[in-house]
């Protein structure tokens, strides 16, 4: 027997080699009939409406006439779709038993069967044929929704034509057969490409498949054993049974194969459960269940387990890696939306692992490679007329190392607003929002905890005035008021300096703001291009804007806990100033539609000055403001320079940048790029970041902690979906190593198809699992009315099969 990579090579090439369209095994022919039949055919009586005859060159009775012998070009119409061909029949009406031999050819409707021999009752029409082969249609089997993307189309929208065959086929039901040392395929070849051969085989067709001792085999290649096997040949949608196989290997958890059992509960629910094996490390289960009842209730729940034992494994360098401990570790992820009465949707999701280690080490997608959190949580939504409730359950924990970690959220957080509606008949606006919450912080440590949750209630009314005499000048102003209490806050020290103990003493902080949003003057110029190619009219719009938020000053502020932007008001005036330049571009967006505007490109650029210094640590408006730290050497009266660059020129290509620059010491604090095209077979992403090292300024003068990356993904595939690829990868610049990349490939023929991914990641000594580095491949076929199987780990995620 081959190997498995010889194998896999094999079935490689048999299915490159195939062509498109598979060209279906011709029946024999069927037996011809004289000009004009001298012999009137023989009426037997039959359970039915239809009686049934039969035809042939000769025939001979005996026993009273109760026996017949039919001989050459033998043609049995048993009413309906039923018909049997063969060269000689005796036919036992006494006994309702009929033996053909010689070319037989059973035909119901679109289902065929061809043996040397076969024996049948006249009255059930079940009988067993020897040395035999069939054709039977079933619907193709629905592919199966890869993890984080929807179901792919099934590889052809016509019937499968299913093969089987046997050294004796028992058809024991109106369509099931048993099948003894035979088998099946898809195929319908000559040589067909591939078959399941097994000592028995159960074949309902419309219903399910069971084999007994099976082995896949590729032009008579064994490839894969099963004790038994259990699949579906349903024509509904779905069907309940054994999903196909996919084969793995990693650097730490060595061979795997990934076997999964599908339960089509009904039109609405279904459910999977899931066995992993590794060669190297111990074995996983898991379970998937879903459920969609129309009307905005549905919801999914994933539960894995992986029990592993204690391994040591190999760098791919060749160098020994540490070894790893014995542990058994769970992953729950799942979402779920539910209409409530009252004009109120609830929503819930989990995505929690009890092992951070486990869960970077066993995920293959990058998203879960590089995550370090956990949460749960719920919301409840829900709107009447002018008001609006919003309740929120969110716990989060972010992991630093495998023992260092924090805890946020809130538990619970309800907030509940009076939509903004004019005031009589003015033109100014009034709303109101109210809220309460659980706001949870807790730092946890090998050896300490510090908690710092608390309770906030918010009070906050507002008053907005929109000028709009002018299109080219307008303004917004809005005035404020917020009250807030704190159930805790900072100490102070003697000396009246902020510490870092939250204290179970309450704090109430009112305070007023005033803001006015101003855009303008506006200049316009336009250009008509009736010849030009692209547009018939260009559109250059520069917009100076400047926006100034007077907030009262905050007398406790040092004492209390900030968690978002409710907390973070210092008192003061902050101006932000800046200038926008837009380009439009008046074009048919696809021929023979009239002409729209859109923007293609647009620079805007900006700063804010602040009359406290301390505002500056805390403006949300730049990304790298608030990493600056909170000390008073890193405070100032000025912003960051940001600069945000946006190009859409076509549907397809877009592209934008932002930066970010420190005019205290004149230079770039961080500058990162995208872009991507996409069309109907090809999409591509590519982007790249980088933070600035300034010595002079906190958060930005240690190397070890700085970021530059460039990242891409690029997706191919045929009109047909017949081939494909997908490539992505991650470069860590500063560090010169690739952190990860993933190349997926796949092929689909009419009766069989190929799938695999390859993956590396490295992330070197910031990995908080014990293995930086590790490489996996993963491989999957798809075999025509069988559908395939993806793994719960994110394998061959995206890849349509």
């Amino acid at each position: 027997m081959l190997n498995l990579f010889q194998s896999v090579a094999l079935l490689t090439c048999l299915c490159l080699a195939a062509p498109a369209v598979a060209q279906p095994v011709a029946p024999p022919a069927q037996p011809a009939q004289t000009p004009a039949l001298a012999i009137p055919p023989v009426t037997v009586a039959a359970p039915g409406p239809v009686a049934e005859t039969t035809v042939s060159d000769r025939r001979e009775g005996s026993n009273d006439q109760k026996d017949w012998h039919f001989i050459g070009h033998v043609e049995m119409d048993r009413g309906g779709d039923t018909k049997i061909y063969a060269q000689d029949v005796w036919v036992y009406t006494g006994q309702n038993k009929a033996i053909a031999t010689g070319n037989v050819l059973f035909a119901q409707g679109n289902n065929r069967i061809s043996a040397e021999r076969a024996e049948f009752d006249t009255e059930t029409r079940l009988g067993t044929f020897y040395h035999a082969w069939g054709l039977s249609s079933v619907k193709p089997q629905p592919q199966r929704a890869q993890p984080g993307g929807i179901a792919p189309p099934p590889m052809t929208g016509q019937d499968t034509v299913v093969y089987f065959f046997g050294e004796k086929i028992e058809k024991i039901g109106p369509k099931k057969y048993r099948i003894t040392n035979g088998g099946f395929s898809t195929c319908v070849q000559p040589t067909p490409r591939w078959d399941l051969h097994a000592g028995t085989v159960v074949l309902n067709v419309d219903h399910y498949t069971l084999l007994k001792q099976a082995v896949l085999s590729v032009k008579g290649v064994p490839m894969l054993y099963l004790p038994i096997l259990y699949y579906p040949t349903k024509r509904e949608d779905r069907a309940t049974g054994f999903l196909i196989p996919t084969y793995g290997s990693s650097t730490l958890r060595g061979q795997t194969f990934h076997n999964a059992f599908f339960w089509a509960i009904n039109r609405s629910q279904d459910a999977t459960v899931l066995h992993d094996w590794f060669s190297k490390t111990g074995q996983g289960v898991g379970t998937e269940y879903r459920y969609n009842f129309g009307s905005g209730m549905d919801g999914d729940l994933r539960a894995y387990m992986l029990d592993e034992h204690s391994t040591t494994y190999t760098q791919p360098d060749g160098s020994p890696g540490l070894p790893t401990s014995a542990q058994r570790s769970y992953d729950i992820r799942g979402n779920a939306n539910q209409m409530l009465p009252g004009n109120l949707r609830a929503r819930a999701n989990v995505n929690y692992f009890s092992s951070i280690v486990s869960s970077q080490t066993f995920n293959t997608n990058i998203y879960d490679i590089s995550r370090n959190q956990r949460s749960f949580g719920g919301n409840v939504v829900g709107a009447w007329r002018n008001y609006t409730l919003n309740a929120t359950l969110d716990h989060s924990e972010y992991f630093y190392d495998t023992t260092t970690s924090s805890i946020s959220g809130s538990w619970p957080r309800v907030s509940l607003m009076r939509n903004e509606r004019p005031i009589g008949n003015s033109q100014a606006y009034f709303s109101v929002t109210g809220e309460y919450g659980r706001l949870l912080r807790d730092s946890k440590s090998s050896d300490t905890e510090i908690d710092a949750s608390l309770s906030r209630l918010d009070f906050s009314p507002q008053i907005r005035y929109p000028f709009k005499k002018w299109q080219w000048f307008t303004v917004n102003s809005t005035v404020s008021w917020r009250e807030t209490y704190y159930t805790r806050s900072y100490a102070l020290a003697d000396d009246g300096s902020p510490t870092t103990n939250v204290v179970d003493v309450g704090l109430n902080r009112p305070i007023l703001i005033l803001q006015a949003q101003i855009v303008g003057p506006v200049f316009n110029r336009v250009w008509d291009t009736p010849e030009n190619g692209y547009a018939e009219k260009f559109k250059h719009t520069i917009e100076p804007v400047l926006t100034i938020d007077r907030t009262s000053s905050v007398d406790d502020f040092q004492r209390i806990v900030v968690f978002d932007g409710i907390d973070s008001y210092v008192g003061g005036t902050r101006y932000t100033y800046g200038l926008n330049n837009r380009f439009y571009a008046k074009r048919q967006l696809a021929p023979g539609q009239p002409a729209q505007s859109r923007e293609i490109f647009d620079v805007e650029l900006s700063q804010s000055y602040y009359t406290d210094q301390r505002q500056s640590l805390y403006d949300r408006q730049y990304q790298t403001q608030t990493s600056l730290g909170t000390t008073s050497e890193t405070a100032s009266h000025f912003s960051a320079i940001a600069l945000n660059v946006r190009a859409m020129p076509t549907n397809d290509i877009n592209a934008t940048a932002r930066a970010e620059f420190d005019g205290r010491y004149h230079a770039l604090r961080t500058i990162s790029a995208q872009g991507g095209y996409s069309s109907q077979f090809v999409q591509t992403n590519i982007g790249w970041s980088k933070n600035g090292y300034i010595p002079e300024l906190v958060g930005f003068n240690d190397r070890r902690f700085l970021d530059h990356y460039i990242n891409g993904s690029s997706n191919v595939r045929t009109s047909d979906n017949k081939y494909g690829a997908q490539y992505s990868f991650q470069y860590n610049v500063l560090h010169s190593a690739l952190t990860q990349q993933r190349v997926t490939a796949f092929y689909n023929a009419q009766c069989c198809g190929l799938a695999f991914e390859y993956q590396t990641y490295n992330y070197g000594a910031g990995s908080i699992s014990p293995i930086p580095a590790d490489h996996r491949f993963f491989l999957s076929f798809t075999l025509a009315g069988l559908g395939n199987f993806s793994p719960f780990n994110g394998a061959l995620s995206g890849v349509p099969r």
